[in-house]
């Protein structure tokens, strides 16, 4: 950045499961042409990035080195992945107060040896800890964001297409507010080619079943609870929704993805970071598009905004 030519060059901070599966896809991808990878361990960084150079023979050339946080300067983005994973039986809340421990000592090493890049926090709870990270980054309004509910939504959209029997991608519906137990679905805004989600007919080609859209919500809700109940953790799907937010950020491609940005006013909410549709390009989160929503949305959203301040104000 900083005037020059992008490098294509990405840093990961954090290399468990979310970071070496992030890495993986990103391999895959070639988007990348460097990647540098910082974990607190650092022989678990040098192993991954061991094993991921082993691969090279059957991918587009990328160069994959470890090191310290030093090895960020010059990149484009850093994804930052770092810190306890969630456990069967808890809440992402429950991670906040050591999660946010790991980002109040990541992030000023991040912008002290990368100033000019932008920041992706992936580190859970997201909202709250991207609010976090971007007050610690001091940097221009949108360099530094979350993955809010880009899995939510992916989430959502696959289960509604399963519904009809459609590809999800010709599903147009958005999860807003917080990565967690307060999120909402736009069902207002929702719709399959065109035509508002409740207005479309069942399967049996019948009236709309309300009934199992709103369960399929609550499926979307509860998903990462019943996945850790099975697997300790979730890893491939958030792998592939980091890889879709960096190309948008590194092809400067003004993609509309649902990322977690501080609130500078949407809704009347400030003072915390929540997923509203917004445009990602090289410069992060260009712009949160303040989508028409129902009065029930509104009260919705702003409920998830105040619940998640209550939280960071409980930890200072």
């Amino acid at each position: 950045m900083d005037g020059l030519l992008p490098r294509d060059r990405v840093g990961l901070v954090g290399t468990g499961m979310v970071g070496a599966t992030f890495a993986y896809a990103l391999l895959q991808s070639g988007l990348a042409n460097e990647l540098v990878l910082v974990d607190r361990d650092a022989a678990r960084a040098e192993g991954e990035a061991m094993d991921l150079n082993h691969g090279m023979p059957f991918v587009r050339p990328v160069q994959i080195h470890a090191g310290g946080f030093e090895m960020l300067a010059g990149c484009d983005l850093v994804v930052i992945t770092a810190g306890a994973s969630q456990r069967p039986g808890q809440t992402r809340l429950d991670l906040l107060r050591a999660n946010a421990g790991v980002i109040r000592e990541v992030v000023p090493q991040v912008v002290a040896a990368n100033p000019g890049g932008v920041i992706l926090v992936a580190s859970n709870p997201v909202d709250i800890l991207t609010q976090i990270a971007a007050d610690l980054a001091g940097l221009p309004s949108g360099r530094v964001f979350g993955s809010g509910t880009i899995l939510d939504t992916a989430r959502f959209r696959f289960l509604l297409g399963k519904h009809y029997g459609v590809d999800s991608r010709s599903v147009h519906a958005h999860i807003v507010g917080e990565h967690g137990d307060t999120e909402l679905p736009v069902w207002s805004l929702a719709t399959l080619a065109g035509i508002p989600i409740r207005d479309v007919a069942g399967p049996d080609g019948l009236a709309p079943d309300h009934d199992s859209l709103d369960a399929i919500f609550e499926r979307t809700r509860t998903a990462a609870y019943e996945i850790i109940e099975r697997k300790q953790s979730t890893y491939y799907a958030i792998g592939l929704g980091l890889r879709a937010i960096v190309e948008a950020v590194l092809r400067d491609q003004n993609t509309v993805l649902t990322v977690s940005t501080p609130m500078r006013g949407a809704f009347g909410v400030e003072g915390i970071a929540l997923s509203l549709p917004t445009v990602v390009g090289h410069g992060g989160a260009e712009l949160v598009l303040e989508i028409p929503m129902s009065p029930a949305e509104v009260a919705a959203f702003r409920h998830s905004a105040e619940t998640l301040r209550a939280q960071l104000a409980a930890i200072g």
